[in-house]
């Protein structure tokens, strides 16, 4: 769920922009230092603390992108490319000259730490959280982009960007709000799963692979893409990291690879 969640902005911006952002875990990363800074330095309640983490790397994110995004959105996949992983190392160098190399401690409020009984057996109270909580964002994304005006313009944008200016959609400021979006997106998934996926300096890097694995698999510029390829590439990593850790991720990568043999554009993709 914290794959999908961080993930399925990159599928969006990616499917409506065309633009190739490896960067994408930088959000996700800022998202998990701002939760930790928040409750450690300022004292802020856990909800209040992902609450700003989301506003604030949704607003510095727009910064990034009218700025810098925005000058390369007609610039070839190498220039995106070089630009991204520029960024990258940059924000990974910043990153660890402001918190070293330790991962950003999370302080859990008591009521989510311990176990739930849920149909006879004991699950930790955080993570079942966790799936609640993405099930609900998970079922608002769905709503916002099937079933609102903003939705439909997107959905138009992603199919043809051409025929969506024509009919007079600001695609200039639906890209801003949906990249927005997506990065508050990741920023979200980096602070809630802060104590499952550690946060450190490497972090962008470290998961990179796996978010993109996330949006390929699932296709570009759809959200039931994402979900899917999140919980197979989630619950068959894990197991076999259980059953077979001589193997380690080595069998999660033959597979991506005979699905995209099988499927190029991904199980649920809208756009080559």
């Amino acid at each position: 769920m914290i794959l999908y969640v961080i993930s399925v902005g990159l599928s969006v911006t990616m499917g409506l922009m065309g633009f190739i952002n490896l960067a994408h875990g930088v959000f996700a990363m800022a998202g998990g230092f701002i939760l930790s800074t928040a409750m450690a330095r300022f004292g802020l309640p856990f909800p209040l603390a992902v609450l700003v983490a989301f506003v604030v790397v949704s607003a510095g994110s727009i910064v990034l992108e009218r700025l810098l995004y925005s000058r390369l959105y007609a610039a070839g996949e190498l220039a995106q490319v070089l630009f991204s992983i520029g960024l990258i190392l940059i924000s990974m160098a910043l990153a660890r000259l402001v918190y070293g190399n330790l991962a950003a401690p999370v302080f859990l409020p008591d009521y989510l730490r311990g176990q739930v009984h849920i149909l006879g057996r004991d699950f930790p109270t955080y993570r079942v959280f966790l799936i609640m909580f993405s099930a609900l964002l998970i079922a608002a994304l769905w709503f916002g982009v099937e079933r609102t005006r903003w939705g439909a313009m997107v959905r138009a944008a992603v199919d043809n960007r051409a025929m969506a200016q024509s009919v007079g959609i600001n695609t200039r400021q639906l890209f801003m709000a949906t990249f927005a979006l997506g990065s508050g997106l990741a920023g979200l998934g980096g602070a809630l799963g802060a104590d499952i996926l550690p946060v450190q300096w490497s972090y962008p890097f470290e998961h990179l692979v796996y978010f993109l694995i996330v949006v390929a698999v699932g296709g570009l510029g759809s959200l039931r893409g994402p979900f899917v390829a999140a919980l197979l590439i989630g619950v068959a990593d894990t197991a076999c990291k259980y059953w077979i850790p001589e193997f380690g991720a080595f069998l999660i990568y033959v597979a991506t690879m005979a699905i995209l043999l099988w499927r190029p554009m991904g199980l649920f993709g809208v756009r080559a």
